[in-house]
């Protein structure tokens, strides 16, 4: 068996509602969120976030997950990250998880970003030893200068998401589960800061992804599952499971981003070759 792996069986995500009075409204809520209304063994009402989910995963695997707002991706990374324990059924985690669902998490506003990316990079499961290594190494990346002295407070929203990306890729994980929550930075360093999540992905011994970006899961997955109203409504490869969730031109422009990625990894392999041909 690999040392990093991830087996759920059976598991079920349930939140129980104590609230009679406001149950109603509730269930009209979640409803419309993704997570279904039922009642447990104790005859409570729940809502099913997740329902029946079985995964086998293993080192090497890289997986993207597709579904509208509320249909339970975040809850599932939370059920993988061990945040979550299943109410009926099992999930069994082999690997230090690196949880990464909100890059503002474990961020203090009132000391500075220097001692922010330590904070940040304790919360991720490293040592202050390897974060103090890593500093100067983020700093430059972040490209913020001085204002890293300054607390985190005075920084705008853009800033604060290139501290904590920062962080957030200079870690070496072995089961990564990252729920895209990037955006409020400029198109430059957003180029910059895939770059970056590439090489944190192929440092990973298993990734898996939530995104709204078929493009961004096409670039770092090789198969991706639907999560629909709580359950797995699909699985497989990127092209038919985006296909079957948004469409025919959705599918066909993932295609076109695989071939355009085999296409660039061809090239450089050729580069490579060449340029070892004229070493020799």
């Amino acid at each position: 068996m690999s040392r990093v792996s991830i087996e759920t069986h059976d598991a079920w995500v349930e939140f129980p509602i104590f609230d009679a009075k406001t149950r109603s409204l509730k269930k009209a809520f979640l409803g419309k969120a993704g997570g279904a209304i039922g009642r447990n063994s104790s005859d409570v009402v729940v809502v099913e976030a997740l329902r029946d989910i079985n995964l086998s995963l293993k080192e090497g695997d890289r997986v993207g997950l597709v579904g509208h707002n509320g249909a339970g991706k975040s809850t599932l990374l939370r059920l993988l990250s061990g945040i979550y324990e299943p109410s009926r059924g099992s999930a069994r985690i082999r690997g230090r998880v690196a949880p990464v669902f909100d890059l503002g998490v474990g961020m203090d506003p009132e000391i500075s970003g220097y001692e922010n990316i330590i904070i940040r990079g304790l919360f991720l499961g490293q040592t202050r030893k390897q974060m103090m290594a890593k500093i100067d190494e983020i700093a430059d990346f972040t490209e913020l200068g001085e204002y890293l002295s300054m607390p985190l407070r005075t920084y705008s929203t853009g800033m604060r998401v290139r501290l904590a990306m920062g962080v957030v890729t200079s870690i070496d994980p072995e089961i990564l589960l990252l729920d895209e929550g990037i955006g409020a930075v400029d198109a430059e360093f957003m180029k910059k800061a895939r770059t970056r999540l590439q090489s944190l992905v192929a440092r990973s011994g298993i990734l898996v992804f939530a995104s709204h970006s078929n493009e961004f899961l096409a670039q770092l997955c090789d198969t991706a599952m639907w999560i629909d109203h709580g359950q797995i409504r699909e699985q497989g490869g990127i092209e038919d499971v985006v296909r079957a969730y948004e469409g025919p031109e959705a599918g066909n422009h993932v295609a076109q981003v695989l071939r355009d990625l085999e296409t660039e990894g061809a090239l450089g392999a050729t580069g490579e070759k060449k340029l070892e041909q004229k070493q020799v």
